[in-house]
């Protein structure tokens, strides 16, 4: 456990000691912070109207679930130029053999990586809530529904990572290793967008799909079902890193 706790933090700093992930970090709170005053002006045109409705949606739902919404989308394109080098980059400057030949299990290497991305996907995640709390200024959240949207993107930038760490074990290029991530999350999270053309497999197809998982969990149902889905989902990902790192050990 030691050493996981290690290699998570010499991953870490290795982010942060590159000029990635500051800049990552800066322009992703100016774009949601940007989407996030314009929804807070759309929210105060609307409130004459939405005073005049029984069960008028709340500032929760009109302008915080929105901004987890963007984020996850942002976030999508985003991560696979943070997990893109994580092994694939070891691969290329020649220093994996040297990894997988130290004394440190293999698992201890992947846990170890994917806790250091997954640190710094948490940092984003506070500073992103930062925005939703500063209206507790001049009104009232659901933190109901608050806390259900920082859990859903916590677990589906948890999930993107771990499918960005297998591909980087998969790829031997760096950049190879991004495209790939970016095409595998895009299509798992608009896959039941054809459910409608395939009504025999809309179970299978929305089951499949993050986006029907995260916006289940946005809504604030917290389901058994939606929460084993991210879970198994990242967990089947770094069992996968782990034998493919298997491999390559047995390869040297």
């Amino acid at each position: 456990m030691r050493l996981i706790f290690t290699i998570a933090a010499r991953e870490l700093k290795t982010l942060f000691l590159s000029p990635l992930a500051w800049s990552i970090l800066g322009l992703l709170q100016f774009i949601l912070a940007y989407l996030f005053l314009t929804q807070v002006d759309a929210y105060a045109m609307l409130q004459p109207r939405l005073a005049a409705l029984e069960t008028a949606p709340g500032i929760t739902d009109l302008v915080v679930t929105p901004l987890y919404g963007s984020a996850a989308i942002v976030l999508l394109l985003i991560i696979p130029l943070l997990t893109m080098r994580l092994i694939s980059e070891e691969r290329r400057s020649k220093t994996l053999p040297l990894l997988i030949s130290a004394p440190v299990s293999n698992h201890e290497i992947i846990l170890g990586k994917y806790l250091g991305v997954v640190t710094l996907l948490l940092i984003m995640v506070l500073m992103i809530s930062v925005m939703p709390l500063s209206l507790l200024a001049g009104g009232e959240l659901d933190f109901g529904k608050l806390f259900a949207n920082i859990l859903a993107l916590t677990l589906v930038l948890a999930s993107f990572a771990a499918i960005g760490l297998y591909l980087s074990c998969v790829a031997s290029h760096p950049t190879i290793a991004a495209i790939g991530s970016f095409s595998a999350l895009l299509l798992l999270w608009i896959l039941d967008w054809t459910s409608g053309l395939h009504p025999g497999y809309n179970a299978i197809l929305e089951y499949l799909s993050m986006l029907s998982h995260f916006q289940n969990l946005q809504s604030g149902l917290i389901a058994s079902r939606d929460l084993c889905y991210f879970l198994l989902f990242s967990a089947t990902f770094l069992l996968l890193s782990i034998h493919r790192l298997d491999y390559e050990r047995l390869q040297k």
